[in-house]
């Protein structure tokens, strides 16, 4: 499915979004947030073996157990970034939303644009982030403050996903 003149991407005649559940939310957050690790991980391996002071880090890392507050708030700062890159190119998907079958559109129902994307990766970027998600219903502050939603594909009569 297109999306029509007003860029929704819904029938006009069947729009209705139903938000996301929250254990879809749920499941999209721990899936986003591993296949984030797993890239850290991945490209940090790499990078290690070609600088050493990197490998040094590394080690003395995963030694102590822990990442310092400043390292942990460039992996903040990475995610959110890793999630404006993937919903900006894949329109309001990510790993997570495309196993549940959810989508982040606007609040018309229109697709994201790069600046939707970019707005929810800097929302994500502020500390206990994912606090605000716990409401009822689920609503946190990347949906609330850039005026978009999650919703469940099929129940919203979203016929085409990626």
């Amino acid at each position: 499915m297109e999306p029509n003149e007003s860029g929704n991407i819904f029938d006009d005649a069947a729009t209705r979004l139903v938000q996301a559940s929250h254990g879809k939310r749920f499941v999209n957050y721990l899936v986003d947030i591993l296949a984030f690790e797993i890239l850290c991980a991945i490209i940090l391996s790499i990078a290690a073996n070609f600088y050493s002071p990197l490998r040094d880090w590394l080690l003395k890392t995963i030694d102590a157990g822990s990442f310092t507050y400043t390292e942990q708030l460039i992996l903040i700062v990475c995610y959110g970034t890793y999630m404006f890159i993937i919903e900006a190119i894949f329109k309001g998907k990510s790993l997570g939303k495309l196993i549940t079958g959810t989508r982040a559109v606007r609040q018309d129902g229109s697709l994201l644009n790069s600046r939707d994307a970019q707005l929810r990766g800097l929302c994500r970027m502020i500390p206990f982030h994912p606090f605000s998600a716990l409401t009822m219903p689920c609503y946190p502050w990347h949906d609330r403050w850039t005026k978009t939603l999650v919703i469940d594909e099929k129940a919203s009569g979203y016929k085409n996903s990626l």
